[in-house]
Order: C-alpha cells, then sequence, then structure tokens
C-alpha cells in the first residue's frame, strides 16, 4: 500500500514533506504528488488537479491499494483523484479539510463574501505574509518556505463546482481536525455525524509543518482502524 499525501492546490507540497518523512521512517512506501498550478487549465480545475495526481502516481503498479490523505483544500478533490488514479482504494483521510459535496465550490459558504470584496479589489487568495502565519508556523524557516509556496487562486477557480463520482465512498473514511481551527467545524462535525472515526489534535491549520511525527502517528491510528 502507498500512502498519497495530497496537498491543498493553495499551497505546495512542501506542507507535507516532514509527514512524508515520519512515515518513511516506519517503512512505509508515500507519495507526496504535486497537484499541478497551472493559472488557466484547458479543463476545470478540480480535472486538471486529479489529473496531474494521477500522472504524478503512475509509477505505483497497477494492483497496489493507494490510502489518499487530503489536507485543507485537497478534501473536496480526493474522490476524483481516486477515479483518475485508477487503483484500489484503502481508504480517505481528511486533515483539516473539506468534505467532499457534489457541486460543491471552493468559494461558497462564509467565505464567499470575503472572497469578493478581495477580487473586486484586485486581489487573489491566499495572500497571507509571514507576519500572518506566525503563530501557526512558528519556525520563522518553515514560514518563509511555506510563504513561498503559496499559490494565489484566480477567481475562476473559487466558482467552479467539485463533482463527486457516484457511489463514493467506494472506501472507508476518517477525518483528522486541527483545533481550535474554527473553519473545519462543520466538516469534522460532519464526519462525526457519518459515524467515521475522527481523532484531534491541538494545533493550528499547518501542523504538519509544526508537529510532523504527532500528526503521522495520528494518521498511522486513524489509517489502522480503517483496516
Amino acid at each position: 500500500m502507498t500512502w498519497v499525501l495530497v496537498h491543498s492546490p493553495l499551497v505546495g507540497p512542501m506542507t507535507w514533506e516532514p509527514v512524508a518523512a515520519e512515515l518513511r521512517r516506519q517503512g512505509e512506501e508515500v507519495a507526496v504528488p504535486d497537484v499541478g498550478a497551472a493559472e488557466a487549465p484547458a479543463e476545470p480545475f478540480w480535472r486538471y488537479h486529479a489529473a496531474t495526481v494521477a500522472a504524478a502516481l503512475g509509477s505505483i503498479p497497477p494492483g497496489d491499494r493507494v490510502l489518499l490523505a487530503g489536507h485543507s483544500g485537497a478534501g473536496p478533490l480526493l474522490p476524483a483523484i481516486a477515479a483518475a488514479v485508477g487503483r484500489p482504494v484503502a481508504g480517505y483521510l481528511f486533515v483539516d479539510a473539506g468534505l467532499p459535496a457534489d457541486g460543491g465550490r471552493p468559494g461558497a459558504g462564509a467565505f464567499a463574501d470575503h472572497l469578493r470584496e478581495l477580487h473586486a479589489a484586485g486581489g487573489r487568495f491566499p495572500n497571507w505574509t509571514e507576519a500572518d502565519l506566525r503563530d501557526v508556523v512558528p519556525d520563522p524557516g518553515v514560514r518563509r518556505r511555506l510563504v513561498g509556496s503559496l499559490r494565489p487562486r484566480p477567481p475562476a477557480y473559487w466558482d467552479q463546482p467539485v463533482p463527486v463520482p457516484p457511489g463514493w465512498p467506494d472506501a472507508p473514511c476518517a477525518y483528522l481536525r486541527f483545533a481550535p481551527n474554527p473553519a473545519y467545524d462543520a466538516a469534522a462535525a460532519a464526519a462525526r455525524a457519518r459515524g467515521w472515526p475522527c481523532r484531534e489534535l491541538a494545533g493550528g491549520h499547518f501542523h504538519p509543518l509544526v508537529a510532523p511525527a504527532a500528526v503521522a502517528r495520528a494518521l498511522g491510528d486513524l489509517a489502522a482502524g480503517l483496516a
């Protein structure tokens, strides 16, 4: 089985690198594909990201199972990624992430007003600075790398609905929440309501960069419960 750690389209794969290193130290097979950073792909963003991940995983033998873990904005993409990868899925792990909802848009909900104002002023999200993330990522070097990895998305990204393939979920699901982070309160509550195994770690949204060993342990525990 191969762990596939999927980063949010708003940042680069560096957000998963420390956790990947921890899992590899435990003897796990781990892939951290880049979901792609195209500004205006020829296809819908969700399909572009899913196809890019699938292409990056081409070296995994077709019959091998994959365990998909999505952080943040990668959560809603996991069903499409699973369909594009075309390999048996051992499970889905949502890590302080949104949940798949057929027709759901990345920019929907309480965040929509902020996005409209930002786009009207010619801005893009994410527009975080090192100062904005000081409390979330205390290490200045890591914080600098995180800010350097940001991928602000154009308005079209936020308005495109992300479909969920029929029959999903086709494998067990679990949720890892970093608290307190109100942005994903509703997603964590929905996961609990569905009866999914859930864990909570005290930390900010980018806890995988701050405490990768603890995050790797929590993911391992959740994965063991899906078997």
